[in-house]
């Protein structure tokens, strides 16, 4: 460690012990911007034999249990280096040299499982319905949902998964060893907005390490140091992926690509089932070229929202539009009819007055109409010049018509009003 390194990690020691209460807020507020004291502070991490080690794991404490959520953001930065080094060194079996840090991750463990008032936390989590749009799914894409009995009694309802409550602990063993660990990165994955570049950067390698030591994956990524295999469990390789994937959106592609690839190739050799699916659903989502920061700000993932105002169209198909189709359609096969009929074939007139049996002008015979029958035409005529006056629809009665002129008439035609 260098000496310049050296001194702005005292001076960060001592300036916060006689810090005012008054002046707490603008000092945590401060701490974002200062880059050398984060960069020396990992320099101390990564020495276990230290001796600046045990008064800065004291130090974090004392900001994780403050008030100041930017003092806990701050300690909840060092956490993936700070469980890399906790397994590295409980691999040699030297306990003695990780007790500072072993101590720190027990005390964050302790304070986050208990509420304000002393008792045991109950974390919920809903799990939302594919039946409702979010901003990662529309219902109607998913495809027909068949709306049975089942399904509408499920409708709405909303399914809710608790966490807890969790022992405490006093100690580290092997048994609780990666329940409190997979708790610590579920209060550091439920901060990553706030997490800066140079934790989720620590994150990946930590991941790709803690996933390869011990096999011959190892040798191609060159890592040095520790070369025994460290047990995972399948809920802390999948509290990993959840890091891993904010990270490939917020500037560190390359490294969540190569932690990515080395927690699928743990899972496939631990044969880990909630890994394989989280994993593999992580890299079939993956877009083909790599998505890297900017200065502007970091990069999202891009989803389609789905709008607050209605989308129903106002062609929608409803029954008085069926109806109204049907009707048009009618209309228009009539006027096709008419156009038809007047294009192609002469409609003779019919004299209806003439009721004495004599031939009309075009020579057709005409069988005489009895008294009834030109009563009843005379009928028709006047009903449709009725209708006309009123400004209705012409009446058609051309069935009616044509049995009339079988009977009474010889001529072919249509009776037209």
């Amino acid at each position: 460690m260098l000496t310049t390194e050296r001194g702005v990690v005292e001076e960060w020691l001592s300036e916060f012990k006689i810090l005012p209460e008054a002046s707490i807020t603008s000092y945590a507020v401060s701490l974002k911007e200062k880059t050398t004291l984060v960069s020396a502070l990992y320099e101390v991490i990564q020495e276990p034999q230290s001796e600046l080690l045990e008064p800065v794991c004291h130090q974090l404490f004392e900001f994780y249990r403050s008030k100041e959520k930017n003092l806990r953001t701050f300690t909840l930065q060092f956490l993936p280096e700070l469980i890399w080094c906790y397994l590295s060194v409980s691999t040699s079996r030297d306990l003695q040299s990780s007790g500072c840090i072993e101590a720190l991750l027990l005390s964050i463990y302790n304070l986050e499982i208990m509420d304000e008032q002393g008792h045991s936390r109950v974390l919920s989590f809903t799990i939302p319905s594919l039946s409702k749009p979010s901003v990662f799914h529309e219902p109607s894409s998913i495809g027909s949902m068949a709306l049975t009995e089942g399904a509408l009694s499920q409708h709405g309802l909303s399914r809710v998964v608790y966490s807890g409550p969790h022992p405490q602990r006093e100690m580290l063993t092997a048994q609780n060893r990666f329940e409190v660990l997979s708790f610590l990165l579920l209060c550091y994955n439920s901060a990553l907005n706030f997490m800066p570049t140079p934790s989720l950067r620590s994150l990946c390698q930590m991941s790709s390490r803690l996933c390869v030591c011990g096999y011959p994956r190892q040798h191609a990524r060159k890592f040095k140091g520790v070369r025994n295999r460290i047990p995972v469990s399948a809920e802390f390789m999948v509290q990993l992926l959840t890091g891993i994937y904010y990270s490939f959106y917020n500037g560190e592609w390359d490294a969540a690509r190569r932690a990515l690839d080395d927690v699928l190739y743990r899972a496939q050799l631990e044969l880990f089932p909630e890994p394989l699916l989280v994993a593999n659903a992580i890299k079939a989502s993956l877009p083909q070229g790599a998505i890297k920061g900017t200065k502007e700000g970091t990069k999202c993932i891009q989803v389609e929202i789905a709008p607050t105002s209605s989308r129903i169209s106002r062609n929608a198909v409803t029954s008085m539009s069926i109806r109204g189709h049907r009707w048009k359609r009618n209309e228009e096969n009539d006027a096709n009819n008419d156009s038809t009929d007047s294009g192609n074939l002469v409609i003779p007139e019919i004299s209806v007055t003439n009721v004495s049996g004599d031939k009309i002008p075009n020579g057709e015979r005409v069988k005489s109409l009895t008294e009834n029958d030109a009563q009843h035409i005379q009928a028709m005529q006047d009903i449709c010049s009725e209708a006309r006056a009123e400004g209705k629809p012409e009446i058609r009665r051309q069935k009616s018509v044509r049995r009339l002129l079988e009977d009474g008439v010889t001529s072919p035609g249509r009776v037209q009003c």
